[in-house]
């Protein structure tokens, strides 16, 4: 008897872990090569910051990192590169309202070490000094998600975005 209550907790312990990470897809572009090459002026940088996840099995989940960098020098594109990470997860007897923010934070943390140091190799294979991608705050960038979220729903039901006491939406008149 002992025994079985042993087994059923160890059943019930939460699992979280990393099965693999693996690069799923990059890209890079350099449209106006080789003449950009010949340009003194150094380029303008964009980065944009994506974030996903989605159930593989029961218990077993993808998170992926997505990360695209746009260099301009002027009004030309030197190189845009795009670079996919993902990590495929073991996650078990989790509380349903930590499922969202585990894989919308934990989870990427965990993948954009190595995303961020793909995409610096492959700026600097492609001929280019390396950019090195700034740390991301995922748990800010989750904060932001769910703020888009509230307000896009707030105003697809017309609502303000404000929630009353009694969970109902305030709405404007």
């Amino acid at each position: 008897m002992a025994e079985q209550n042993q087994q059923q907790d160890q059943n019930q312990q939460p699992v979280f872990q990393i099965q693999r990470v693996y690069l799923k897809d990059m890209s890079v572009e350099q449209p106006n090569s080789p003449a950009i090459f010949l340009e003194q002026e150094g380029p303008n940088i964009e980065v944009s910051v994506d974030v996903g996840a989605e159930a593989l099995a029961q218990t077993i989940f993808e998170s992926t990192v997505t990360i695209t960098v746009t260099a301009k020098i002027k009004d030309k594109v030197a190189f845009l590169v795009e670079g996919k990470q993902a990590g495929i997860f073991e996650i078990a007897n989790i509380p349903p309202e930590q499922m969202d923010p585990l894989l919308g934070i934990g989870c990427p943390n965990i993948v954009y070490p190595y995303l961020r140091a793909n995409i610096a190799d492959m700026i600097t294979r492609a001929g280019f000094p390396p950019v090195h991608l700034a740390e991301i705050n995922f748990e800010v960038f989750y904060q932001q998600r769910l703020q888009a979220l509230a307000e896009q729903q707030g105003q697809q039901q017309g609502g303000s975005g404000l929630v009353m006491p009694d969970g109902s939406s305030a709405t404007r008149q």
